[in-house]
């Protein structure tokens, strides 16, 4: 890379184990302070950052061949993970192949769950976030906008997102299976946000009537527990309020669990055998693991659910191959367009020409050394 491209470091559910995603999911902080780090890498001219339950990935645009290696070992100082381990999950692309890759994350065809919608709104929003920031220049912007109208196009001409194949939507088919009828199950939502709000609701369009909510921020609980029609309490309470939860969903923002094996034998010990389901769509995961021993109750984390979708992607499979075609001759396009900006974007800051080579679609391993 001798000339300045378009690259993204990164790693998801496809190259890393749930277990060393856990350890790259970056907080709120974090994330703020791996910009503020990029933004002082004097190569780098714009940069955006997708941090989601299956994947980090960090979109560049920069000036010279070294820069993807730095852009990892930022990243991997700031999570305490070491180089030579990222080097054996993580992943680089370059060019064409960084400009597909988007393509597809933003139109459901690389999720976990084929075909899922939640990806689009959490693209939109790390697109928003660089932006906000300042980190979004005329590249990436292009790259995105092309990427929201790309993932809009695909769902218009292929069925890849039809059927149950929102995380929300495969969590209330578990719980069918679990309970039958949800007209009597006790809801319990730890954590107040989209995926709360979304499993909220798909509980209760498929009969669930009885909701609670426990937020760090207990404005935001509140706030949920009444479009709900339920309660909010303290997250302080959340242990001493499972017994009375037929379902306990966690979506919460925190660095280690907030439900302890412990916690969940003595609920299930006044529970009289009353079965529970814990549904777990935090990353790093919110419920202890070894909760999943325990007689009558049922965990599922963000793997196991999309093991349950599974049942329904052969049929997806085909339309996302579908998609693949409707999204080649709009990755060649805009590959040629992003090129174009970028060799521009060259020549106002160096008066000389720039030539951008084109890249095979090929995973790069994290080069150290």
């Amino acid at each position: 890379m001798a000339h300045p491209t378009l690259f993204l470091v990164g790693a998801t559910h496809r190259t890393a184990p749930f277990g060393f995603r856990e350890r790259l999911a970056l907080g709120h902080e974090a994330e703020a302070g791996l910009a503020q780090e990029l933004a002082k890498m004097g190569s780098i001219g714009e940069f955006a950052v997708l941090n989601t339950c299956n994947r980090v990935e960090i979109y560049c645009v920069a000036a010279d061949e070294g820069a993807p290696d730095r852009v990892a070992a930022a990243f991997c100082a700031r999570q305490h993970v070491a180089v030579a381990e990222f080097g054996q999950f993580g992943f680089t692309l370059l060019g064409r192949d960084a400009v597909q890759h988007l393509l597809e994350v933003a139109s459901g065809l690389d999720s976990q769950i084929l075909g899922e919608t939640e990806i689009f709104g959490q693209v939109k929003r790390a697109y928003a976030t660089a932006q906000a920031r300042g980190s979004a220049g005329a590249v990436l912007n292009r790259l995105f906008q092309k990427a929201f109208q790309s993932a809009k196009l695909v769902r218009t001409q292929t069925a890849v997102s039809s059927g149950q194949v929102s995380v929300a939507n495969v969590a209330v088919d578990l719980a069918l299976d679990v309970f039958g009828d949800l007209a009597k199950v006790r809801v319990l939502l730890l954590g107040a946000g989209e995926m709360a709000e979304k499993s909220g609701r798909a509980l209760q369009s498929r009969g669930a009537s009885q909701f609670a909510v426990a937020s760090r921020h207990l404005e935001r609980a509140a706030g949920l527990a009444s479009t709900l029609g339920g309660a909010a309490f303290p997250f302080d309470e959340r242990e001493a309020r499972i017994a009375d939860a037929d379902i306990v969903v966690c979506s919460t923002a925190s660095p280690g669990t907030v439900i302890s094996a412990r916690a969940v034998r003595a609920a299930m010990a006044a529970r009289s055998g009353r079965p529970m389901l814990l549904i777990d769509l935090a990353m790093p995961r919110d419920v202890d693991g070894d909760v999943s021993g325990l007689d009558n109750v049922f965990l599922y984390n963000l793997d196991d659910l999309a093991k349950v979708a599974e049942t329904n992607r052969l049929a997806r499979q085909a339309e996302a191959e579908r998609g693949r075609l409707v999204l080649a001759p709009r990755t060649d396009s805009l590959w040629q367009q992003v090129q174009m900006q970028i060799v521009m974007g060259s020549e106002q800051r160096k008066p000389r020409e720039a030539e951008i080579p084109a890249a095979g679609r090929t995973y790069l391993p994290v080069a150290f050394g």
